[in-house]
């Protein structure tokens, strides 16, 4: 009896790489950095070493990659969500319930970077993260910036730092929901820090959800 090998189809370059990434993510968020191999990487995605080489000139890049991609599905996620309404006050309090770091697609990734800022001490792979995080602050300093334009938001406190308040929250928020600690985020009434958050900085009159 004759075995047929059957090859995997060749993919464009761009699926490659993206395919690349997708296996990397879920290999770096289970073993973490020192522990994902490209050798690995390659097994799981099913080429050779070499493949993944053409694509990037090192793991440390692959990384690199990972994180940058990150931070752009992330504002195409916002600017879909948001861009649906122009009340300046129900944007910002859609904006709070939509943490990265807990939804199904973006869980990995940030677990990923989660590793990046305390597992590596990599200056490449720093400066990804602060480039990313940066391009987070700006983009939600705009939103509260145009809440505060129409009076929907005090201006007691800067854009910009509220906007860090916000950074600083979620990243906490995602945390602890990495963590799996129980309850985290809620009190035995159901009220949600996110609701808390919307209150505080929007007022009573929206309802729950930011409708």
């Amino acid at each position: 009896m004759r075995w047929k090998v059957i090859r995997m189809a060749r993919l464009p370059a761009a699926q490659r790489r993206e395919q690349l990434l997708d296996v990397a993510a879920q290999l770096f968020a289970t073993r973490g950095y020192a522990g994902a191999t490209t050798a690995q990487i390659a097994k799981e995605a099913d080429v050779t070493e070499p493949i993944i080489y053409r694509h990037f000139k090192s793991k440390r890049d692959l990384f690199v990659a990972l994180i940058e991609r990150i931070g752009k599905q992330t504002l195409e996620q916002w600017e879909s969500d948001l861009g649906k309404s122009e009340n300046p006050a129900i944007r910002l309090a859609r904006l709070l319930g939509e943490n990265p770091m807990v939804s199904g697609e973006g869980r990995v990734g940030y677990r990923v970077m989660l590793q990046a800022v305390s597992e590596i001490d990599d200056e490449l792979i720093h400066a990804a993260v602060t480039e990313h995080m940066t391009a987070l602050h700006v983009f939600i300093t705009k939103e509260i910036e145009r809440a505060q334009e129409s009076a929907q938001v005090e201006d007691r406190f800067s854009s910009e730092v509220l906007a860090w308040v916000l950074v600083n929250i979620g990243m906490g928020y995602g945390v602890l929901e990495a963590m799996g600690i129980p309850g985290h985020g809620r009190d035995s009434d159901g009220v949600s820090v996110r609701e808390v958050l919307a209150r505080v900085l929007v007022g009573p009159g929206l309802k729950r959800g930011g409708e």
